[in-house]
């Protein structure tokens, strides 16, 4: 039998491809979108459909196409043989159809694809095409059967699964509706599915070939004209309604998923810190809420670390407050890698962390933890081009040992946290409950400090400094003291570290500074000699970037000399950031102060720097002039070694804590430039400092008389 096509009707069955394949590539990205379980399964369903008809129909009308006639007969008269169809065996190639797109959507729609469930897909759906295609073929019911050519029947099944292949790698690639120029480049890729499939279908009809005398034993069933018209008609409304429908519903969830996206970076912004990206302090009570529900429910203890970085405060000052938000997000790095998973860290402001550490077998574990956390630091943060040496002082508290409530925990953990602070910083300290009393402590310091200035509570003391050789005066130290009218006299370990911490040291230096000043003036104006004052700058001071430019104004408003003040920075500040204190001591130089190492050997000093730092004086610490009398030669070797080094760099040494005659001689014998200490003179108020002034030769006739 010979066998021709309507150009019209292929043309037609290509058309319905295009849009089916079309209609396929629009519902898998909107299916893949979706959140919503029952719309997901809801689309699968109605995708199914439409792409499974949409596939069914273009392979039915291309069938519709063929006409057969018998040799001889010319195509197209009324020899042609009647076709038709069963209603049965074509409805069952219809399910076919929407069985394999269903397969195909869900495949496509998974979050989880890759090459090989690719292949395998491919091959399944291809297989699952060509058996609607040839399923549709049997629907014709041919007597005799149709014989099929070999090769042209599995290059049929080849294109097929190639075409299902290329399909859903297609839809895999543009389901992302964020894609630049994504309708257009559906467009295309629909023409290019639309042709392979049309490429399948054909190749199979060509692959049939139908006996000399053969009969449709169908052709009582659905007719060709009734379902040529049938089936364009439904499939065209069918994908065009989808498609529509589609759209539509796309652009609303679009701005729905929108609103839900607005509205969940606002509710990260309010839970999540900006700058370093972990829970607030917000977050971290719900995290903490749940965690002590569990952990009741479950009888199981955890642990709250608290934690803030020492020296930070230096670091903001000096190096500027880009350099300090890069420590934080390189600290809070550092912490999300020395804890679980399942662990909770927060940034609570500032430099203050807070880390959950839940279900812990025993307190020692949390120790473990913050133990680790210490070791990992002491290689530093790389920020930049440099390496900053920021070490947390961090204090635990465990549930329910030391609290049953998140408030209480966070306070507990908080206090020992200043507790590890006072223990040397850079350590962990769980909580004790005496703690209480020194945080009740330390909170009753931090008012006093705050009506001192106020309320006159603060005063100075002066400490004499006399020569080595001839034991005259050479100069005094100006050491600061609170007088509390409920605490009585403080002493300065106890306040100088919680001003230091809070920040109240910065107002109460330059308060010394003033008050030395005022001090220097009433001196000079009742005729005494003339005495350089020394006075200490602690580590927040010389963080200010206005430090020396404040301290000019408030001499020059005092009407003094610059010459009779020393500055002096302990040897630890010096080297935290040493040309930033190169940069203060030349400024202090220009200005015509003198500046002091102090406390030098308990620190880390390069002797490069050392030569650069340029000061007129090193203090040697304490510990070392009491080595004079505990150690014996050794003692005596390293003080010889401390003098010769500074006398080398054209500094004089001062001998802090001299308190023994053996200690004072040694110094005299090894040039020892000037000494200070209990033994020499105790520090005193400026009265009594102004009768020992009153004493040196020079002094005027009333001085000497008061």
């Amino acid at each position: 039998m010979s066998s021709s096509y309507s150009g019209w009707l292929v043309a037609l069955s290509l058309a319905v491809a295009v849009l089916a394949s079309y209609t396929a590539l629009d519902l898998s990205g909107r299916i893949y979108l979706l959140t919503h379980r029952g719309m997901r399964h809801a689309w699968l369903a109605v995708g199914a459909a439409a792409m499974g008809i949409g596939i069914w129909s273009m392979h039915f009308i291309g069938m519709l196409a063929l006409s057969l006639a018998p040799f001889g007969a010319p195509l197209g008269s009324h020899a042609n043989l009647a076709l038709g169809y069963d209603p049965v065996i074509t409805a069952a190639s219809l399910g076919i159809a929407v069985v394999i797109s269903w397969a195909a959507l869900w495949l496509v729609a998974r979050e989880r694809f890759t090459k090989r469930r690719l292949v395998t897909a491919g091959v399944t759906l291809g297989l699952g095409i060509a058996a609607m295609h040839y399923t549709g073929m049997a629907a014709m019911k041919m007597y005799p059967s149709i014989e099929y050519d070999p090769a042209r029947f599995a290059a049929s099944i080849l294109i097929a699964m190639a075409a299902a292949t290329a399909a859903l790698w297609i839809a895999r690639t543009l389901r992302d509706g964020s894609l630049r120029y994504v309708m257009a480049k559906r467009i295309g890729a629909a023409g290019v599915m639309g042709l392979a499939i049309t490429a399948m279908h054909y190749t199979g009809m060509s692959a049939a070939n139908f006996m000399p005398g053969a009969i449709c034993g169908a052709a009582g069933g659905v007719s060709s004209p009734w379902l040529v018209t049938t089936v364009s008609l439904f499939t065209f409304l069918m994908l065009v309604t989808t498609l529509l429908v589609s759209r539509l519903d796309a652009r609303t969830s679009f701005l729905a998923n929108s609103v839900l996206q607005l509205n969940s970076q606002i509710a990260r912004m309010a839970t999540y810190d900006a700058l370093t990206d972990l829970p607030n302090r917000r977050a971290l009570h719900d995290s903490a809420a749940r965690m002590l529900v569990n952990s009741r429910r479950d009888e199981r203890r955890f642990a709250v670390l608290f934690m803030d970085l020492d020296g930070f405060k230096t670091i903001n000052d000096s190096l500027g407050h880009n350099v300090g938000d890069d420590v934080l997000r390189a600290f809070a790095k550092r912490l999300r890698k020395n804890v679980n998973g399942d662990d909770v860290v927060a940034r609570l402001g500032g430099d203050e962390f807070v880390v959950l550490l839940g279900s812990l077998s025993s307190p020692a574990v949390a120790g473990r933890v913050a133990q680790r956390l210490l070791d990992d630091m002491r290689d530093g943060l790389r920020v930049g081009n440099q390496s900053l040496h920021v070490m947390p002082s961090i204090g635990i508290a465990v549930f329910p040992d030391d609290g049953d409530t998140i408030d209480m925990l966070l306070k507990h953990a908080d206090t020992a946290m200043y507790e590890a602070k006072r223990a040397g910083r850079g350590i962990f300290r769980y909580f004790e409950p005496r703690m209480n009393a020194a945080a009740q402590r330390t909170w009753e310091i931090q008012q006093a400090l705050h009506d001192a200035e106020h309320e006159q509570y603060f005063s100075l003391h002066f400490q004499p400094k006399y020569r080595g050789d001839t034991e005259a005066l050479a100069g005094a130290e100006a050491l600061l003291r609170l007088s509390h009218p409920t605490f009585g006299e403080l002493q300065p370990a106890d306040f100088i570290p919680v001003a230091e911490r809070t920040g109240q040291i910065v107002p109460i230096g330059y308060w010394v500074v003033r008050a030395t000043c005022r001090q220097i003036k009433e001196w000079d104006a009742a005729g005494l000699p003339p005495v350089k004052v020394a006075i200490n700058l602690s580590p927040r001071q010389m963080a200010q970037s206005q430090l020396v430019e404040n301290i000019v104004e408030i001499v020059r408003e005092a009407g003094i000399a610059a010459d009779r003040l020393m500055f002096e920075i302990t040897e630890t500040v010096a080297m935290f950031d040493a040309q930033h204190t190169i940069d203060v001591i030349q400024a202090f130089h220009e200005q015509g102060f003198e500046v002091a190492i102090d406390d030098f050997g308990t620190g880390y000093s390069s002797l490069a720097y050392l030569q650069r730092f340029r000061v007129k004086q090193l203090k040697m610490d304490r510990f070392f002039t009491s080595g004079l009398d505990t150690c014996g030669r050794e003692g005596s070797a390293v003080v010889s070694a401390i003098i010769a080094l500074a006398h080398s760099l054209d500094m004089d040494v001062v001998a802090e804590g001299v308190e023994t005659p053996s200690q004072r001689e040694a110094l005299k014998t090894l040039d020892c430039d000037e000494l200070q200490g209990f033994l020499l003179g105790k520090p005193v108020t400026g009265d009594a400092f102004a009768r020992i002034l009153s004493a040196l030769p020079g002094a005027s006739g009333a001085a000497a008389m008061a």
